[in-house]
C-alpha cells in the first residue's frame, strides 16, 4: 500500500482520535473551523533538481471566511540542516481541469533548525493545496538525510497549532543520474551497477536517443563511474555502440538491456548487452528469429575494462558460443552478474526457444571470460532475473514471472542450480514470497561485518502496477522476507527497473528508475536503516 503521513488538525476543538495522527473536531457545531491535512511522500530529495515537492498540505475552508495563510515554520531535527539544504519554497497549486497552475507565495534561503517562510495568500476555496519545495546543495553529503520534527502554519498573522512528524519519516537524498535530454538522449533505461575491487561504482545503461521504447532503436550503452561511493560521477561514456553496421543506420543497430559483472580476481569488468541489426520500426522481442547470424537473430556482445572503467575494449560477440540455432533470440538478464567462490564467472540470461516461449537462465565462465557456456530453462514465461550464489554453493535465481500479466497476485519465480544450470530446482519461496508486477528486479547477498550474511531484494512492491520502489531483506536465504526488514524509498510510478550493490560495510547503493523525478536515480542507503526500522 501506499505509505503516506496524513495528518489533519482543526482549529478548535482539536482531539486525538488514533496513533496514526489523525486528528478532527468533535461532533457539532464545527463552523469557523478550519482543517489542514499534511502529506510527506516517500520519495528521496534530489539534489540535482530545483524543486523537490516531498510535502503538501490541503487546506479544508469555507469559502466566506475570509482568511489567508501567512506562513509555515519547520522545525528539523537536524542542527546542520544548513549543510543539506539551500532553499525552501511555499507554493500554492491550482488545478484548472487537468492543468496545474503554481503560485509562490514565499521563498527562504536562511535555513535554521527551526526555518520560517513568509508570505500571504487568500484562503477563498473550499480545498485549497499548497507545496514545501526543498532545494539541495549539489554537493550535500549523500550520507545525510533529513527530519522534521514539526511544522506549524500561520493564519492571518497568528500561530496555529503545531503538528508533530513522527520520527521514523526520514526524507533521504539522492542524485538525479541521468535525466531525459542531457547528452541529447531522449530516455535513459535499463541500470545495471557494480562495485569493483577498488571500491569505484560502475552504472550502465540504456542510452535511448529518440525516444523511449525498446530495441529496435537508436540505443547504446552509456557508462557512469564514481569513485567516492557515489557522491559524485563522472561524465557519461558510450561504451558498446554498433553505429552503421551493415548498411543500416544508428536506428537499425541498437544495442541495449545491459548487465555488469566485475571478477573478483581478475579484476575486470564486464558488461553484456543485446545487439538487434535491422529490425527498423519493428521490437527485437518479437522480431528475432532462428539462425546464428545478425541478419536473422539478435546478437549477445561483450565489453570489457581492465582498468577500473577507465577504457572499454571493443564488442566480442559471443552469440555462436551459447544460442542454440533453433531459439528465436537469446540475450543477458539486465541487471548484473556474479563471480562464484571458485571463480567462475557468472551472467542471468533469457532466451525465447523455437515455440518462441521465453525462459529464463544463465550463461557461465570459468575461464575468466573466455569461453561461455549456456544452462537449460529455469521455467517457461520467465525472463529478467538476477542470481547470487548461497552459502552452501548453490546459485539462486529469481526471476521476473510474466505470468503475472494474466495472472495477478502471482509472484517472483526463484529456483536453484548445484550444476550451473544443467538442472534447477524450485524453491519454496517461489511464486508466494515476492510481489510481482511484471518486471524486473535487484538481488544481491553480502556480508556486513555488523550484520553477519544478508540477502537483499528490490522491485516495485506491488501486484500490478509499478510503483513503491522498496528494498527487502532476508537473513534466511530467501526462506522469508519479513516486513519488518522492508524499506520503501520512492513511491512514485515509474518503469520500475532496479539495481543494487554493496558500497562499504555500512551501506548498499541502488540505482533505479525514477519516473517523473528522474529517468536514473542512485541512492545510498544504510544497511542499518533497512535491518532497525523502528
Amino acid at each position: 500500500m501506499k505509505k503516506l503521513l496524513v495528518i489533519g488538525f482543526l482549529i478548535f476543538n482539536i482531539i486525538a482520535l488514533s496513533c496514526n495522527k489523525i486528528f478532527s473536531s468533535p461532533p457539532g457545531n464545527i463552523e469557523n473551523n478550519l482543517e489542514i491535512e499534511i502529506v510527506v511522500k516517500d520519495i528521496p530529495l534530489l539534489l540535482e533538481l530545483e524543486n523537490n515537492e516531498i510535502i503538501s498540505f490541503t487546506v479544508h475552508n469555507k469559502p466566506e471566511q475570509t482568511q489567508k495563510i501567512t506562513g509555515v515554520s519547520i522545525k528539523f531535527s537536524d542542527s546542520d540542516i544548513d549543510k543539506i539544504l539551500e532553499t525552501l519554497r511555499l507554493v500554492e497549486v491550482n488545478k484548472i481541469n487537468s492543468e496545474e497552475f503554481k503560485t509562490e507565495i514565499g521563498r527562504t534561503s536562511n535555513i535554521r533548525q527551526t526555518t520560517k517562510i513568509v508570505g500571504e495568500y487568500p484562503l477563498d476555496k473550499n480545498d485549497q493545496q499548497f507545496i514545501l519545495s526543498f532545494t539541495g546543495y549539489k554537493n550535500a553529503n549523500l550520507n545525510s538525510s533529513i527530519r522534521i520534527e514539526e511544522i506549524e502554519f500561520r493564519i492571518d498573522n497568528q500561530s496555529v497549532q503545531t503538528i508533530d512528524i513522527p520520527n521514523n519519516k526520514v526524507i533521504r537524498l539522492g542524485r538525479a543520474l541521468r535525466q531525459g535530454g542531457q547528452d541529447n538522449c531522449n530516455t535513459y533505461r535499463i541500470p545495471g551497477l557494480a562495485t569493483t575491487n577498488k571500491g569505484t561504482l560502475i552504472a550502465v545503461y540504456d542510452n535511448r536517443y529518440d525516444n523511449g521504447k525498446d530495441l529496435q532503436n537508436n540505443i547504446n550503452i552509456g557508462m557512469s563511474r564514481s569513485t567516492n561511493g557515489g557522491q559524485s560521477w563522472e561524465p557519461m561514456k558510450v561504451i558498446m555502440d554498433m553505429d552503421s553496421w551493415g548498411g543500416y543506420g544508428e536506428d537499425g543497430n541498437g544495442v541495449g538491456d545491459p548487465s555488469i559483472l566485475v571478477d573478483k580476481n581478475t579484476r575486470t569488468i564486464w558488461v553484456a548487452a543485446l545487439w538487434a541489426h535491422g529490425y527498423v520500426g519493428k521490437t527485437a522481442w518479437g522480431s528475432s528469429g532462428p539462425g546464428l547470424e545478425p541478419t536473422e537473430t539478435g546478437q549477445l556482445l561483450l565489453v570489457k575494462s581492465e582498468d577500473d572503467g577507465v577504457t572499454w575494449s571493443d564488442p566480442v560477440n559471443i552469440t555462436k558460443q551459447v544460442k542454440k540455432p533453433e531459439w528465436r533470440l537469446f540475450l543477458q538478464g539486465p541487471g548484473k552478474g556474479i563471480t562464484l567462490s571458485n571463480g567462475t564467472l557468472v551472467f542471468p540470461a533469457q532466451f525465447k526457444d523455437e515455440n518462441n516461449i521465453p525462459h529464463s537462465t544463465l550463461i557461465y565462465s570459468t575461464d575468466h571470460g573466455e569461453n561461455w557456456h549456456v544452462g537449460t530453462g529455469v521455467r517457461a514465461k520467465t525472463t529478467e532475473a538476477q542470481l547470487v550464489e548461497l552459502k552452501n554453493g548453490k546459485i539462486m535465481i529469481n526471476c521476473r514471472n510474466d505470468e503475472a500479466r494474466d495472472n495477478k497476485g502471482v509472484g517472483r519465480v526463484v529456483a536453484t542450480t548445484n550444476d550451473l544450470g544443467m538442472s534447477w530446482e524450485i524453491h519454496p519461496s517461489s511464486i508466494v514470497a515476492l510481489e510481482e508486477p511484471t518486471c524486473m528486479a535487484s538481488l544481491i547477498y553480502e556480508s556486513f561485518n555488523e550484520y553477519g550474511d544478508i540477502l537483499l531484494f528490490s522491485n516495485p512492491n506491488d501486484y500490478s502496477k509499478r510503483f513503491n520502489i522498496t528494498i527487502k531483506a532476508s537473513k534466511d536465504e530467501a526462506m522469508t522476507w519479513p516486513e519488518k526488514y522492508w524499506l520503501l524509498i520512492n513511491e512514485n510510478r515509474s518503469a520500475g527497473y532496479s539495481c543494487m550493490t554493496k558500497v562499504d560495510d555500512k551501506h548498499i547503493g541502488i540505482l533505479y528508475e525514477g519516473g517523473n523525478l528522474a529517468h536514473l536515480i542512485f541512492q545510498k542507503i544504510p544497511i542499518k536503516d533497512i535491518l532497525e526500522q523502528k
